[in-house]
């Protein structure tokens, strides 16, 4: 199907989306940062981190002024053994909501049905427990689809009044790295997820589909094909997506292609509203990819506090954009977050500290000096 027919289709869909302020002014000013240190930051880290670790650093998160953390994963532990806790952070959230000066969204990667059927049950059974840590359910015995009789009903209206959640699924741009990340094509993949998406929607929370190595495959180099990303794009809004977040898994993506790729995605009927950026810092080009896409109008972006992060199914990417760094670039355009500098600052020094792992953020670490200089550190 062609690029233009696609956005005639994508064009008669109305599905769920996030409210922007009707002022020009107030959408070219604000920034949303999606905070993703505790799922994508911590995924491929070799050393056994605490649940408790990773409950502290979301409640630290949350007092920043960050209005979305993507906060764990229900992927098999077999495969990502870091992701093994996320039913117990979930838990404790739900019961013990984090104190934030503002509402925030946590966001929880589901790869299969399995994964959103035991986040439904999580969902369902947190609150009825008196310790927040119900026991985890047992895995399905088939991949045929999530059993919707398992969904809560209005989760986003029963949990606390200034949380709510989403569901987030991935996919790759390329077939090389979707075969060897899910054992499946690319066709396949957005086969299997369909059912995902609506089964999602129809329990009431909100999708957000992740677009991998979409400016660069570690398999395939750094030339992937701006259509074929426009294709995927256009097929996940289809199929109810709110959200893309097209993403530089491997680093590679330049200022050139990135442009090249949100002109093809605009051409394609994708809106920048629907879009999130991001980007890794491997080769050092996450910050200046981030202003090519401010140039073009993109509004939301993912990064990771202390730059933790890298993919295990991407050898030699390094951490995500730092939190810290990308913050104090788009404050210093005269860009809100809402995000407080400094806390980022000390959460970067202090998980990282906790990790075992240098802080890659150099904003971080400046800003910490300062602190230390002026005693408040």
């Amino acid at each position: 199907m062609s690029l233009y027919r696609c956005a005639l289709r994508k064009q008669a869909l109305t599905p769920f989306r996030r409210s922007f302020s009707a002022s020009p002014r107030a959408l070219a000013d604000h920034v949303r940062i999606i905070e993703v240190g505790p799922r994508d930051g911590l995924q491929n880290e070799k050393k056994s981190i605490p649940v408790e670790t990773k409950i502290e650093l979301v409640k630290r998160l949350a007092k920043t002024g960050l209005t979305t953390i993507e906060a764990g994963s229900f992927v098999a532990p077999k495969w990502v053994p870091q992701m093994a806790a996320s039913d117990k952070v979930l838990s404790s959230i739900l019961a013990s909501p984090p104190s934030s000066p503002t509402p925030i969204t946590y966001q929880w990667l589901l790869p299969n049905s399995k994964g959103l059927d035991n986040y439904f049950k999580i969902m369902n059974t947190s609150s009825s427990a008196p310790d927040g840590y119900p026991t985890p359910p047992p895995s399905p015995k088939s991949d045929a689809g999530p059993a919707l009789n398992t969904s809560p009903q209005n989760p986003n209206e029963s949990t606390a009044p200034n949380q709510s959640h989403e569901v987030s699924i991935f996919m790759a741009a390329t077939e090389t790295f979707s075969k060897k990340n899910t054992n499946c094509t690319v066709q396949e993949s957005l086969d299997r997820f369909a059912p995902l998406i609506k089964a999602s929607k129809e329990a009431g929370y909100p999708v957000r589909a992740y677009i991998s190595v979409a400016l660069g495959c570690p398999f395939e180099g750094p030339d992937v094909d701006p259509h074929r990303v426009a294709e995927i794009a256009t097929s996940l809004m289809e199929m109810g997506a709110d959200e893309l977040s097209v993403a530089d898994t491997t680093g590679m993506g330049t200022a050139p292609r990135t442009r090249k790729l949100l002109q093809t995605l605009k051409e394609a009927g994708i809106r920048n509203e629907d879009v999130a950026m991001h980007f890794h810092d491997t080769f050092g080009q996450a910050l200046i990819n981030t202003m090519v896409s401010l140039d073009h109008g993109i509004r939301a972006f993912d990064s990771a506090v202390g730059g933790l992060g890298g993919c295990p199914y991407s050898p030699g990417a390094t951490g995500n954009v730092a939190t810290e760094d990308l913050v104090y670039a788009l404050h210093s355009l005269g860009a809100k977050t809402g995000v407080d500098l400094e806390e980022c600052s000390r959460i970067g020094e202090w998980i990282t500290g906790e990790i075992g792992k240098g802080n890659a953020s150099s904003a971080g670490r400046a800003t910490l000096a300062r602190l230390r200089r002026e005693g408040s550190a």
